[in-house]
């Protein structure tokens, strides 16, 4: 086991476990940063955030109060892209082409579903796309909520999708190829009704 000193310590900054004086959680992922690639960094924090001892919202906070100190700036480069999010107008201007370009029409906003409030609402194809502010981290809390409306929505007969605020700013492809396949997919069950439809009708006890 390696034991790591860190010079000036607040009392805020430490904490006793097992008799043991350690680094408080805000600290020690500010060391690690130093320390750690980004994958490995990343794991970290999803790991403090399993346990329940910060939350990437928090953290980031957090990281106001140690200004200058080495690993910070890491730190805060990599919360920010976890924890992005859009206004309701940037989301829009970001959202509405790529769903046009996937061959979309233009969507409902706000609408109110199936006593939800929905992000954006196509009525033809029965489509549902809600947008996540939080890229990685969803507390136990808000995924049961997520997971009851698009329950819900599904029950009723329409297809939920969900994406976050950063894959619609930073990765708008793949966004876009999955709204083609949306699209695509509500072609062939168009061409397939109109066969069924078109079929002529055979009558019991024919020629």
């Amino acid at each position: 086991m390696k034991v790591y000193r860190r010079p000036n310590l607040q009392s805020r900054d430490v904490t006793v476990r097992d008799g043991i004086p350690v680094t408080t959680v805000v600290p020690t992922l500010i060391d690690l940063a130093t320390r750690l690639g980004a994958p490995a960094l990343e794991r970290a924090v999803n790991e403090a955030d399993r346990l329940d001892l910060i939350d990437p919202e928090s953290l980031l906070a957090a990281l106001s109060d140690y200004p200058g100190q080495r690993g910070v700036g890491t730190m805060r480069a990599m919360l920010g892209h976890r924890t992005f999010r859009l206004t309701d107008s940037e989301l829009e201007r970001r959202f509405l082409p790529l769903a046009e370009r996937a061959g979309l029409p233009t969507p409902l906003t706000g609408q109110c579903l199936n006593g939800f409030k929905v992000d954006f609402y196509w009525p033809d194809l029965r489509l549902v796309v809600e947008t996540d502010g939080l890229r990685y981290h969803r507390t136990p809390a808000q995924q049961a909520r997520d997971h009851v409306r698009d329950q819900t929505h599904t029950a009723a007969g329409l297809t939920p999708l969900r994406f976050t605020h950063a894959q619609i700013r930073y990765e708008p492809r793949r966004v876009e190829a999955v709204l083609r396949s949306v699209v695509g997919r509500a072609d062939r069950l168009g061409e397939l009704v109109d066969l069924e439809s078109s079929a002529p009708e055979q009558t019991a006890g024919g020629p």
